[in-house]
Order: structure tokens, then sequence, then C-alpha cells
């Protein structure tokens, strides 16, 4: 499946928790569920989704890679801090299907993180059954 985000501020994190899991099949009960960002400048992971500390992750990436550096890929289309930020959150996660719903810690969530905004992005969804 295929999960469509519009976002409106350059740097945003948007809990995709509930598509995810809606995009899990009914006939899978055991298994992984890979959500897959398909795009360079953006990112996904797994954290708690509390106000507080989604602000810290979006100063956190500005502080490891300032917006306003002197990046050689900026020459071509002045977005480099956005894909060293995707860099480091990674493209995908992977989060385990059990009795038919992700098997996320209490304060988990899925988190798509944007930091070339704003944009229309594209998210994979897909489960494997175990």
């Amino acid at each position: 499946m295929r999960l469509q985000l519009d976002t409106d501020e350059r740097v945003t994190v948007v809990d995709v928790t509930d598509d995810v899991a809606a995009a899990v099949p009914d006939d899978v009960a055991e298994g992984v569920c890979t959500v897959f960002v398909r795009h360079t400048t953006a990112g996904v992971c797994v954290n708690e989704r509390e106000q507080r500390l989604l602000t810290d992750l979006e100063d956190a990436l500005e502080r490891l890679v300032p917006a306003d550096e002197q990046y050689s890929h900026d020459r071509l289309d002045g977005n480099a801090d956005a894909h060293l930020r995707a860099m480091l959150l990674g493209s995908s996660v992977s989060v385990p299907v059990r009795d038919g719903d992700l098997a996320l810690g209490t304060w988990q969530s899925v988190l798509f993180v944007e930091c070339d905004g704003p944009r229309t992005r594209t998210v994979d969804v897909t489960t494997t059954p175990s």
C-alpha cells in the first residue's frame, strides 16, 4: 500500500502510525510491516509522539545539520541539509506484526519526518507474513 502525505512546513514530523496499522492486511496475523520513504529528503523513525520531543527532534536536526551552511550540493538545488538529515534518520523502519496489529511499545509511534517541505510525499507500507 502507498500512503500519500502533504506536508506544509520545511521540517515537520507527521505521525503515520494509524495509517500504517490500517495498511496491515486483515489476513496477516504474524509478520513484519516495513515502512519505506520513497524520497531522499525525508525519513522515518519509531519514537514517542510527544510534542516537546518532536520539537526537540527538529531542533537537534538543525544543530546537527544547520540549514545555513555552505554545502557543495546546494549549488545544484539548495537542499543539501535536507538530504543529510534524511540520511541520519533513515529511509525505512520495520515493525513486528503480532495478532494482526503493529507490535509497538507503549509510547512508540511511526513518525514520518519531512526535511524539505512543503511537499507531497509517498510512503510505501508492505507487510510480510511469517
